[in-house]
């Protein structure tokens, strides 16, 4: 039986300058199952960052239907949507977005702060989370003294500590040299094979988005299809 997880139907996004809507997205429909691995691949402009925030509900979309484990997010408050986030998103930037006064563990843990676990059952799925991305030598340092690769290894932990529903990936690779990017990629699909994690990515990089089960190409605004 089909399991979906992101339910888009003739989804649109526009914005306004002066008097005027721009449209960023068009009639977008697209099904994404529990436990997919997929792609948003397209050139600069295309719409997919966009997809990508309105999937993570950061954004809100103009017109049609956005559920996500049958639910209409877009119909949330922004308390609502915060909390929901926090509950079932987890985010994987280009930059990474540590704190740079912050040590690993200490970025890691910052996700956590907002739930109900002790310290001691924080430290517990900490050091496991660190351990699985392979950095429990390195809890202590600073994003400073860590390596591109090490400091997105450390980003993917804290994206994955709370056991989100969905990791969203906003170009994960983009900073990082080649061997990074690779060491990245595979630990991305270790995540989604053998942890069953959703991901969506967006990547404007063929070989990265070759990671991925499915790809799906957006062009300005417009879904033109998928390969795989």
């Amino acid at each position: 039986m089909s399991d979906t997880l992101v339910e888009i139907k003739n989804l649109a996004k526009s914005y306004t300058r002066g008097d005027q809507d721009v449209p960023v997205l068009r009639d977008i429909t697209l099904n994404i199952e529990r436990g997919d691995f997929i792609s948003l691949m397209g050139p600069s402009g295309s719409g997919k960052s966009t997809l990508l925030n309105l999937i993570a509900g950061i954004d809100k979309p103009t017109g049609g239907i956005l559920r996500i484990d049958g639910e209409d997010i877009s119909k949330l408050s922004e308390g609502e949507l915060a909390d929901w986030r926090a509950s079932n998103i987890g985010f994987i930037f280009q930059f990474y977005n540590l704190m740079p006064v912050l040590t690993a563990y200490e970025n890691v843990e910052l996700p956590l702060l907002l739930t109900n676990l002790s310290r001691s059952e924080r430290r517990e799925r900490i050091e496991m989370t660190l351990n699985m991305v392979g950095l429990s030598d390195r809890m202590d340092h600073y994003p400073n003294e860590l390596s591109g690769g090490q400091q997105q290894r450390v980003a993917i932990a804290r994206a994955i500590v709370t056991d989100p529903t969905i990791l969203v990936c906003d170009e994960p690779t983009g900073d990082l040299d080649k061997q990074s990017a690779s060491d990245v990629l595979n630990m991305l699909k270790e995540l989604n094979s053998t942890l069953g994690k959703t991901i969506i990515m967006v990547t404007h990089d063929a070989h990265a988005a070759e990671a991925a089960r499915r790809i799906v190409v957006l062009e300005k605004g417009e879904l033109l299809g998928e390969g795989v």
